[in-house]
């Protein structure tokens, strides 16, 4: 596995708990859109379980820096990204992952919960920045408005990419507004904005139980495995 360093470069908040830090490597790596890569807190002990972890880019490929986005919490791992300041070096492991988009999927679906939210950014906006004619559905389910990370960026890309279609979903409470749907994924809302869900290749991101859910869904309305790909996303 590569071992690589970057520097801080910026911080982002994104929510009031998640957070993206932005790093200026020493030499370019290469990687596809829904990769992930480990950072390197404590390099005497690379296996560290607790303070070396593993997050998805949350930036294109053809960028001139990589990102990576967290949802904070009060984990060392937490503190050690909290504490990191503009101008800190830090060490990295990747590319790693499988969930990746290839140029030629001319039609994609994302099943997204949460944080799950960061390799689809990096997909996306490498498909805006290379003006992909992709066919793209994200059905993004948050539990209210004030976690729905990178709100902007996505309305952004959905104004100038005309093949893209977002339908934020919550599940803890109303919406403020006529875009944002009250509820969860389930069946009903898969067959009403994924009409063509058999056709589609699937993207599935989030905690591990969201994750299951969301594969059994998918197999109930016919969807071939060999069109699914997944990754859960774990606590810290």
């Amino acid at each position: 596995m590569k071992s690589f360093y970057g520097v801080l470069s910026e911080k982002i908040a994104r929510t009031s708990t998640v957070e993206s830090f932005r790093f200026k490597l020493e030499e370019k790596i290469n990687f596809e859109p829904g990769q992930f890569l480990k950072l390197i807190f404590d390099q005497k002990v690379i296996d560290s379980k607790t303070l070396n972890k593993y997050l998805s880019f949350s930036s294109s490929p053809l960028n001139d820096y990589i990102e990576v986005t967290k949802r904070l919490s009060d984990s060392d791992f937490s503190i050690a990204l909290r504490a990191l300041k503009p101008g800190d070096k830090l060490m990295f492991q990747g590319p790693m992952g499988n969930c990746v988009f290839k140029d030629s999927y001319e039609k994609i679906g994302f099943l997204i919960g949460g944080i799950g939210i960061t390799p689809v950014i990096s997909i996306i906006e490498y498909i805006a920045q290379k003006k992909l004619n992709t066919d793209i559905v994200l059905m993004y389910s948050n539990r209210h408005h004030g976690e729905i990370a990178f709100r902007q960026e996505l309305d952004n890309w959905q104004k100038e990419h005309k093949g893209l279609n977002i339908v934020y979903i919550l599940t803890d409470c109303l919406p403020k507004d006529n875009i944002c749907i009250h509820g969860q994924i389930d069946k009903v809302l898969l067959q009403k904005h994924l009409t063509d869900i058999q056709q589609r290749k699937l993207f599935i991101f989030g905690p591990p139980v969201m994750v299951e859910a969301m594969k059994k869904m998918c197999d109930d309305l016919g969807c071939a495995k060999d069109l699914i790909l997944a990754e859960n996303f774990v606590g810290y």
